[in-house]
Protein backbone atom coordinates (compact mmCIF):
# COMPACT_ATOMS: atom_id res chain seq x y z
CA UNK A 1 0.00 0.00 0.00
CA UNK A 2 0.91 3.64 -0.70
CA UNK A 3 2.06 5.90 1.65
CA UNK A 4 1.10 9.48 1.05
CA UNK A 5 2.44 13.15 2.69
CA UNK A 6 2.23 16.12 2.32
CA UNK A 7 4.26 19.52 1.97
CA UNK A 8 3.38 22.96 1.82
CA UNK A 9 3.68 24.94 -0.99
CA UNK A 10 2.60 28.45 -2.04
CA UNK A 11 -0.68 28.56 -4.21
CA UNK A 12 1.13 30.15 -7.22
CA UNK A 13 3.55 27.16 -7.05
CA UNK A 14 1.09 24.61 -6.64
CA UNK A 15 -0.70 25.51 -9.73
CA UNK A 16 2.58 26.25 -11.88
CA UNK A 17 3.44 22.63 -10.65
CA UNK A 18 0.42 20.72 -11.25
CA UNK A 19 -0.31 22.18 -15.01
CA UNK A 20 3.40 21.00 -16.06
CA UNK A 21 2.59 17.19 -14.28
CA UNK A 22 -0.87 17.04 -15.86
CA UNK A 23 1.59 17.98 -18.78
CA UNK A 24 4.26 15.50 -18.69
CA UNK A 25 3.34 12.90 -16.41
CA UNK A 26 0.81 11.02 -14.77
CA UNK A 27 0.80 11.52 -11.30
CA UNK A 28 2.52 14.71 -9.64
CA UNK A 29 4.72 12.11 -7.53
CA UNK A 30 6.57 10.81 -11.04
CA UNK A 31 6.84 14.80 -11.91
CA UNK A 32 8.71 15.39 -8.28
CA UNK A 33 10.36 12.29 -8.71
CA UNK A 34 11.80 13.19 -12.30
CA UNK A 35 13.23 16.16 -11.38
CA UNK A 36 14.98 14.78 -8.30
CA UNK A 37 16.41 12.27 -10.50
CA UNK A 38 17.51 14.72 -13.20
CA UNK A 39 19.43 16.82 -10.89
CA UNK A 40 20.50 13.93 -9.00
CA UNK A 41 21.86 11.99 -12.13
CA UNK A 42 22.96 15.20 -13.66
CA UNK A 43 25.30 16.06 -10.50
CA UNK A 44 23.76 20.06 -10.88
CA UNK A 45 21.93 22.20 -8.38
CA UNK A 46 18.99 23.64 -9.23
CA UNK A 47 20.68 27.46 -8.15
CA UNK A 48 23.62 27.01 -10.73
CA UNK A 49 23.55 28.39 -13.99
CA UNK A 50 24.38 25.99 -17.03
CA UNK A 51 25.80 28.53 -19.20
CA UNK A 52 24.14 28.78 -22.74
CA UNK A 53 20.76 27.78 -22.56
CA UNK A 54 19.04 25.54 -25.52
CA UNK A 55 17.91 28.64 -26.63
CA UNK A 56 20.94 30.42 -26.88
CA UNK A 57 22.34 26.95 -28.65
CA UNK A 58 19.62 26.85 -30.86
CA UNK A 59 19.37 30.26 -32.30
CA UNK A 60 23.01 30.08 -32.98
CA UNK A 61 22.71 26.79 -35.21
CA UNK A 62 19.71 28.57 -36.71
CA UNK A 63 21.97 31.16 -38.05
CA UNK A 64 24.59 28.99 -39.21
CA UNK A 65 21.70 26.97 -41.35
CA UNK A 66 20.73 30.37 -42.24
CA UNK A 67 24.12 31.28 -43.72
CA UNK A 68 24.01 27.47 -45.30
CA UNK A 69 20.83 27.66 -46.89
CA UNK A 70 21.13 31.15 -48.48
CA UNK A 71 24.37 29.68 -50.04
CA UNK A 72 22.76 26.58 -51.33
CA UNK A 73 20.08 28.63 -52.47
CA UNK A 74 22.29 30.78 -54.62
CA UNK A 75 24.29 27.68 -55.70
CA UNK A 76 21.06 26.68 -57.27
CA UNK A 77 20.32 30.00 -58.69
CA UNK A 78 23.85 29.85 -60.51
CA UNK A 79 23.66 26.46 -61.39
CA UNK A 80 26.98 25.24 -59.51
CA UNK A 81 28.06 22.54 -57.14
CA UNK A 82 29.52 22.83 -54.48
CA UNK A 83 33.45 22.35 -54.11
CA UNK A 84 35.37 21.29 -51.29
CA UNK A 85 37.25 24.70 -51.50
CA UNK A 86 33.60 26.51 -50.76
CA UNK A 87 32.62 24.39 -47.76
CA UNK A 88 36.07 24.76 -46.50
CA UNK A 89 35.14 28.89 -46.73
CA UNK A 90 32.45 28.16 -45.16
CA UNK A 91 33.21 25.71 -42.15
CA UNK A 92 37.14 26.28 -41.29
CA UNK A 93 38.41 29.77 -42.39
CA UNK A 94 35.32 31.68 -41.61
CA UNK A 95 36.58 34.94 -39.89
CA UNK A 96 37.26 34.35 -36.20
CA UNK A 97 35.85 36.29 -33.78
CA UNK A 98 37.55 38.99 -31.94
CA UNK A 99 37.24 38.87 -27.89
CA UNK A 100 34.38 41.57 -27.04
CA UNK A 101 33.29 41.40 -30.42
CA UNK A 102 29.80 41.19 -31.07
CA UNK A 103 28.44 38.71 -33.33
CA UNK A 104 29.24 39.20 -37.03
CA UNK A 105 25.52 40.84 -38.38
CA UNK A 106 25.14 41.09 -42.21
CA UNK A 107 23.27 44.43 -41.96
CA UNK A 108 22.96 47.20 -39.89
CA UNK A 109 26.92 47.12 -38.80
CA UNK A 110 29.57 49.13 -39.86
CA UNK A 111 31.91 46.75 -42.31
CA UNK A 112 34.24 44.65 -41.40
CA UNK A 113 37.54 44.11 -43.63
CA UNK A 114 37.78 40.80 -42.61
CA UNK A 115 34.19 39.35 -42.87
CA UNK A 116 34.18 41.21 -46.35
CA UNK A 117 37.20 39.41 -47.00
CA UNK A 118 35.54 36.16 -46.12
CA UNK A 119 32.62 36.74 -48.49
CA UNK A 120 34.48 38.23 -51.60
CA UNK A 121 36.50 35.01 -51.36
CA UNK A 122 33.01 32.96 -51.80
CA UNK A 123 31.83 35.00 -54.13
CA UNK A 124 35.14 34.67 -56.12
CA UNK A 125 34.68 30.57 -55.38
CA UNK A 126 30.98 30.79 -56.61
CA UNK A 127 32.44 32.51 -59.55
CA UNK A 128 34.80 30.15 -60.52
CA UNK A 129 33.31 26.94 -60.05
CA UNK A 130 30.05 28.26 -62.44
CA UNK A 131 32.87 29.13 -64.96
CA UNK A 132 34.50 25.85 -64.40
CA UNK A 133 31.12 24.06 -64.86
CA UNK A 134 30.11 26.00 -68.49
CA UNK A 135 33.54 24.98 -69.40
CA UNK A 136 32.82 21.20 -68.44
CA UNK A 137 29.59 21.16 -70.32
CA UNK A 138 30.32 23.38 -73.33
CA UNK A 139 33.58 20.77 -73.76
CA UNK A 140 31.27 17.75 -72.92
CA UNK A 141 28.74 18.96 -75.74
CA UNK A 142 31.50 19.76 -78.42
CA UNK A 143 33.21 16.07 -77.74
CA UNK A 144 29.84 14.38 -78.31
CA UNK A 145 28.91 16.69 -81.49
CA UNK A 146 32.54 15.87 -83.01
CA UNK A 147 31.84 11.94 -81.86
CA UNK A 148 28.45 12.43 -84.07
CA UNK A 149 30.47 13.91 -86.99
CA UNK A 150 33.15 11.23 -86.54
CA UNK A 151 30.55 8.41 -86.93
CA UNK A 152 29.40 10.01 -89.69
CA UNK A 153 32.57 9.76 -91.67
CA UNK A 154 33.38 6.75 -93.72
CA UNK A 155 36.63 5.51 -95.43
CA UNK A 156 35.66 4.88 -99.18
CA UNK A 157 38.27 3.21 -101.53
CA UNK A 158 39.31 4.78 -104.77
CA UNK A 159 40.55 2.11 -108.11
CA UNK A 160 41.59 5.40 -108.92
CA UNK A 161 44.39 7.44 -106.21
CA UNK A 162 43.94 7.52 -102.16
CA UNK A 163 41.74 6.63 -100.67
CA UNK A 164 39.39 8.87 -98.90
CA UNK A 165 37.18 10.03 -95.94
CA UNK A 166 33.44 10.51 -97.11
CA UNK A 167 31.15 12.87 -94.55
CA UNK A 168 27.56 11.01 -94.91
CA UNK A 169 25.57 14.49 -94.01
CA UNK A 170 22.76 16.40 -95.42
CA UNK A 171 24.14 20.00 -96.42
CA UNK A 172 21.79 21.28 -94.34
CA UNK A 173 23.06 19.96 -91.08
CA UNK A 174 26.61 20.57 -92.56
CA UNK A 175 25.53 23.87 -92.60
CA UNK A 176 23.94 24.27 -89.59
CA UNK A 177 26.85 22.66 -87.65
CA UNK A 178 29.18 25.09 -89.48
CA UNK A 179 27.36 27.89 -87.76
CA UNK A 180 27.65 26.75 -84.72
CA UNK A 181 31.21 25.80 -84.77
CA UNK A 182 31.82 29.77 -86.20
CA UNK A 183 29.77 31.42 -83.47
CA UNK A 184 31.46 29.59 -80.50
CA UNK A 185 34.96 30.95 -81.87
CA UNK A 186 33.89 34.31 -81.91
Amino acid sequence: MKSFQSIRFKKETVKDFQAFSRKFFKTHTEALQAMLDFFLYNEISPKESLGPNGRTITNLIKKRFNAMAAMMKNIEKQGILPTKAMLELLFEHSPKKKQEQAPLLLYGQDSDPERDMFFKKVEQALVMEKENTNLKRDLRQNREEFYIVLKKLHLVKSSFGKPRLQLDMTPADFEILKIKIEKELH
